[in-house]
């Protein structure tokens, strides 16, 4: 069965966290944690708080007795209980995880071998660690010696202590998505991250007890790592996965977990409301409730307020409310998140006139006479996090007056160093 989403009797902590271990040790005293679900929508596994404690410790003294502290593994991000058990001994044996993505598609098996094997490079990594159905590919990157979740546990211990990261030590290295260009590795500090978890929590989503979190975004991503395998259990929320593949292929799978959980919060690029709006009128009368999500959190990709509209108007009668929807913004750089907007209020879409902003580079406010194919819709993220700050500037540095555009810069405690 499914974890349960409220604990008997430990107290909601958000925030006074040092370290992703100091959270850890906190919520272990609970009964909450992660549920697995397979294609089919059963309960695959459950990982609780106390479980992948104990579990983590074990095989932190594995390998603080076969790695030098500080050594860097790259990890394969598969939706399972062996990556976030592996990436949390880690943490308690002072060693930095990278985490790297699953193959998307059986056709790209190249590309996809050169792109962990930049990745293993640009982290220098001392081992690559995967699922055993991985392991020929990780062999083939080549870099670094490989295992397989396996063997990690058939590791002799030799009684080396394992030393646990600080508040000023490493964290992670974190992948941005190299959307753009090559791999990007960020490297996250205890601290930073801590920060920002906190933030996240607290302020921008305001977690409390009994809410329960629903994820199918890839573990390799910030949004997937950051955002559900640490924010919640820093909370001591819990919450339910699905492997990133089986939301692709049964995307109303997700909002049927919503459904059977009574899911208060989940997050998703702009795309999957669309596709999920998309396999709507497939779902059974009855077979979906959506009332009990307070927060519908999009980021990732641009939001696109035709995709929310749509995911609105498809489950507006299966008890979604449209005043769920958490636009929010941020980047690898800064942990996770930079802003909120309030939650609960109606989102808010700033109509541009593009035909005058290719023309002035001013982003004028479309008016009743602008056409609309020269209208976009910019969907408003809200606010930066307390404590962080966020400004526009041009190409000179200095900040840009209203609605012109320039690049975003950003300061606060969640940064990355």
């Amino acid at each position: 069965a499914a974890l349960p989403s409220r604990n008997a009797s430990l107290p909601l902590q958000r925030s006074g966290f040092a370290t992703i271990c100091d959270a850890l040790d906190y919520a272990a005293q609970g009964e909450t944690g992660y549920t697995f679900f397979n294609l089919r929508g059963e309960v695959a596994a459950t990982l609780s708080y106390a479980d992948l404690r104990q579990r983590a410790l074990t095989l932190a003294g594995k390998l603080a007795s076969n790695f030098t502290r500080g050594d860097r593994l790259a990890v394969i991000a598969e939706t399972s209980p062996d990556f976030i058990v592996t990436f949390y001994a880690c943490q308690y044996a002072g060693l930095i995880p990278a985490p790297m993505p699953m193959p998307v598609n059986l056709g790209g098996k190249d590309g996809y071998i050169n792109q962990i094997r930049q990745m293993i490079a640009g982290a220098k990594a001392a081992a690559a660690i995967g699922p055993d159905t991985l392991r020929e590919f990780l062999d083939e990157a080549g870099g670094a010696v490989v295992y397989s979740y396996d063997n990690l546990h058939e590791l002799e211990d030799n009684g080396a202590e394992p030393q646990r990261f600080g508040a000023d030590e490493y964290c992670y290295i974190q992948y941005s998505s190299g959307s753009t260009s090559a791999p990007k590795g960020v490297i996250g500090l205890q601290r930073s991250v801590c920060a920002n978890l906190t933030a996240i929590a607290r302020d921008g989503m305001g977690l409390e007890p009994g809410d329960r979190a629903t994820s199918w975004l890839p573990l390799y991503h910030d949004m997937g790592l950051i955002g559900f395998v640490l924010t919640p259990m820093t909370a001591q929320v819990a919450v339910d996965f699905l492997a990133t593949s089986d939301f692709v292929r049964r995307p109303l799978l997700w909002l049927r977990i919503m459904t059977d959980h009574k899911t208060t919060i989940t997050y998703s690029p702009s795309f999957g409301y669309d596709l999920a709006a998309k396999r709507s009128a497939r779902a059974e009368p009855g077979a979906i409730d959506l009332s009990a999500i307070r927060v519908a959190g999009i980021g990732g990709d641009m939001v696109r307020p035709e995709a929310l509209t749509a995911f609105a108007d498809a489950f507006g009668e299966m008890g979604f409310n449209r005043n769920a929807f958490t636009p929010s913004y941020g980047m690898a750089e800064a942990t996770l998140a930079i802003s909120f907007p309030e939650l609960g209020a109606p989102i808010t879409v700033d109509e541009v006139d593009m035909r005058h902003y290719t023309r002035s580079g001013v982003a004028q406010p479309a008016s009743t006479l602008t056409s609309p194919e020269n209208r976009r819709g910019f969907v408003l993220c809200g606010r930066a996090l307390p404590g962080h700050e966020i400004q526009v500037r041009d190409e000179n540095g200095a900040p840009c007056d209203e609605r012109h555009v320039g690049r975003i810069y950003i300061k606060g405690p969640s940064l990355t160093p």
